[in-house]
């Protein structure tokens, strides 16, 4: 086993790596990829902590890390870093080598005087490499209350005292997000690589409808491109071959969802009114895809 730094000559392959990776994990397909190819340019970027993990001479692991901010409670910023996506070929998972990739570079990180580091993951994983809930560190997540305690959202301090007695709030680089911004690039992107089946499968991430939220959790659910393939963005009730059904502002769309309250007070702990319900669309509709702009 060998790990070194990421060359030029190293780009596809370990895009195509990383696509394996995450190919129907999150989500059916996968993003993560894309935000690679385009995070080498971002100034965010650490070039000195990215890291290929070779064995035989075959590349079976990466992993990139970025530079990232956490606003403090008095309305300072402190400088702050993440990393991701981590990626080990699916031939390799379950053997030890993520995590040998991970405390490599953490100690690297380390060494370079990065003093904190944040992340989205599965605790039951990386408590191995030492990460615990950030909110042990109040350190809150920008999505979520600031009184929960997010189990997806974990951190460590590289260098102790770093953080001290703060408090702030993190949110992650705008880099992670490129695919959503930027859709059309990104499927141009994702045309080069062999051809892949999306699905839906057990330990996604929830996936709703980008128009009006509906949970999109069965192929049946999903509306059609203009090529009848299958849309895992949009539901068949707002998308059909490639255009929306319904010609309406966001405004329209929440009030034409809300009659439906009573049929999604059938899955919540606790009901809502109509009023409440709209309320709720308000916050999450300006983050779906369609409304976003």
């Amino acid at each position: 086993m060998n790990i070194r730094l990421e060359k030029t000559e190293d780009y596809h392959e370990v895009e195509n790596l990383t696509r394996e990776a995450f190919w129907n994990v999150y989500r059916p397909g996968c993003t993560e990829h894309y935000v690679l190819n385009q995070y080498r340019t971002n100034p965010d970027f650490i070039p000195e902590l990215d890291f290929v993990m070779e064995e035989n001479g075959k590349i079976i692991g990466h992993v990139m890390f970025s530079k990232a901010e956490i606003i403090l409670d008095d309305g300072t910023s402190l400088p702050s870093w993440t990393f991701g996506p981590i990626s080990i070929h699916p031939d390799y998972k379950r053997k030890g080598y993520g995590l040998k990739l991970l405390q490599y570079a953490l100690e690297k990180a380390k060494e370079m005087g990065i003093g904190l580091i944040q992340m989205e993951g599965n605790i039951e994983f990386y408590k191995h490499a030492g990460f615990d809930l950030a909110s042990k560190l109040k350190i809150h997540y920008h999505a979520e209350p600031r009184e929960a305690e997010v189990p997806y959202f974990l951190a460590q301090e590289l260098i102790p005292g770093y953080w001290g007695n703060r408090e702030g709030t993190y949110c992650p680089p705008k880099g992670y997000f490129v695919a959503d911004e930027n859709p059309v690039a990104f499927e141009v992107y994702e045309a080069t690589f062999p051809k892949k089946e999306k699905a839906f499968q057990e330990g996604q991430l929830p996936q709703f409808c980008q128009s009006c939220g509906m949970p999109l959790t069965r192929i049946e659910d999903c509306g059609t491109n203009a090529d009848g393939s299958t849309s895992f963005d949009y539901c068949q009730y707002c998308y059909k071959d490639g255009k929306f059904l319904q010609d309406c502002t966001m405004d329209e769309m929440i009030e034409h969802c809300s009659q439906f309250v009573d049929e999604v007070n059938k899955n919540m702990p606790q009901p809502m009114t109509k009023e409440e319900y709209k309320l709720m669309m308000q916050g999450f509709f300006p983050m779906l895809k369609r409304w976003k702009k």
